[in-house]
């Protein structure tokens, strides 16, 4: 079975991401979290200006 989950490493610059991390602590969120968020709204931004993305063969 695949893991639904994907591990990714971020590099980042260490006072840029503290200020990341303060900005998802007063969101009541983890920066894992917050990183997420930000994904899914720019994901939902583009495919509602292009289209829905095919992942695998299959809207997702």
């Amino acid at each position: 079975m695949e893991d639904k989950l994907l591990r990714y490493t971020l590099r980042v610059d260490r006072v840029f991401f503290q200020k990341f991390r303060y900005i998802a602590e007063s969101e009541g969120r983890s920066a894992n979290k917050e990183i997420e968020q930000y994904i899914k709204k720019r994901v939902s931004e583009f495919e509602t200006i292009h289209g829905k993305i095919e992942v695998n063969g299959k809207e997702e």
